[in-house]
């Protein structure tokens, strides 16, 4: 398997995890807490984070499907970029925990420059 796929799989399946599992599956206590930060009512907050969850499951089957579309891999960074942003401004304290946005947004970030990289190269 070349660096681009595994690349592909890595990022694709990371959005389709964590729109599965902390989410849809089962809310995650983390998950409730940073929806509520922004203030709704438990039941707005639930349906926030249910809505989020189906959006990354969504956006993971069009990143693996359509990952040598330069769009989709920014959009990539940018989501990727924003959710660290989100929690940065609004439960900060999460940065410095076991597993943190830090430690999996920014290597997925990384990925997503050498499939770019990648693109460039191609055009």
């Amino acid at each position: 398997m070349s660096s681009e796929q595994i690349a592909r799989y890595i990022v694709g399946f990371s959005w389709l995890y964590h729109g599965i599992f902390p989410k849809l599956l089962h809310v995650a206590p983390l998950e409730k807490a940073m929806t509520a930060s922004l203030g709704f009512s438990d039941e707005i907050s639930y349906l926030i984070t249910k809505l989020a969850g189906l959006g990354e499951l969504i956006f993971g089957l069009i990143f693996i499907i359509f990952y040598k579309n330069r769009t989709v891999v920014m959009l990539n960074i940018a989501g990727l970029f924003g959710l660290l942003f989100f929690v940065a401004i609004l439960q900060p304290q999460l940065l410095v925990g076991a597993f943190n946005p830090i430690t999996t947004n920014i290597p997925l970030i990384g990925l997503s420059f050498i499939l770019l990289g990648r693109l460039q190269a191609r055009e």
